[in-house]
């Protein structure tokens, strides 16, 4: 049962409907993602969400639509959101990512779970005990997929970044830039992110 109803647009505030009427005309004669009809509950969460989405998760930026569209999957997948997946999943294959490649990204962000978690705890026990040791898990996500190489370093950094490992993000982000991705890509993934994650940290308290 949900904590928080959708607001329909009939019966929504002067506030905001005017919200909605931008968000209506950024997804022309698609219908209003279902989230941000819960949003409407809160006008300014509606409006900060609604500007972030558009600048740094819908067009395209310093980085492209579809590399954003990507980095929103895996949010939404960190995330467990149902209804954001739904949407990036869409949005993926869309924009030209292949059912295969939507996999790819899926298990991608899963893989950053098992690494962020063991070298997280490396750096978190504050012991040396453990320096010299080898990794010991395999990880033939990162290499071999059908998903270009820059792709895969800015997930690992959004969701290396979201869980909080400081060695694994500062690992990604010394290669995202030996594969020539500039600082501005990068900090637009993290924007990309940062605003999926508040999206989705809104809708999974009100569901």
């Amino acid at each position: 049962m949900s904590r928080l109803l959708p607001i329909p647009v009939a019966q929504a505030s002067e506030k905001v409907a005017q919200q909605y009427a931008r968000v209506q005309e950024m997804f022309g004669s698609e219908e209003i993602p279902a989230p941000f009809l819960i949003y409407g509950n809160v006008e300014p969460f509606l409006r900060d969400f609604y500007m972030n989405f558009k600048k740094f998760v819908y067009t395209d930026g310093a980085l492209d639509a579809k590399s954003k569209a990507a980095i929103g999957l895996a949010v939404a997948s960190h995330g467990k959101s149902g209804p954001w997946l739904d949407f990036f999943f869409a949005r993926c294959q869309s924009l030209g990512w292949t059912a295969e490649q939507v996999a790819e990204i899926l298990a991608v962000t899963a893989t950053n779970y098992m690494y962020n978690t063991f070298f997280k705890f490396r750096d978190l026990s504050g012991s040396t005990l453990f320096d010299g040791m080898g990794v010991g898990l395999r990880a033939h996500m990162f290499t071999n997929t059908s998903l270009d190489h820059k792709t895969v370093e800015l997930i690992n950094i959004v969701i290396s970044d979201i869980n909080a490992c400081k060695p694994c993000t500062s690992g990604h982000v010394t290669k995202g830039k030996d594969l020539g991705l500039s600082n501005e890509q990068m900090l637009e993934a993290i924007q990309c992110a940062a605003t999926m994650y508040a999206g989705i940290q809104f809708l999974n308290a009100a569901s």
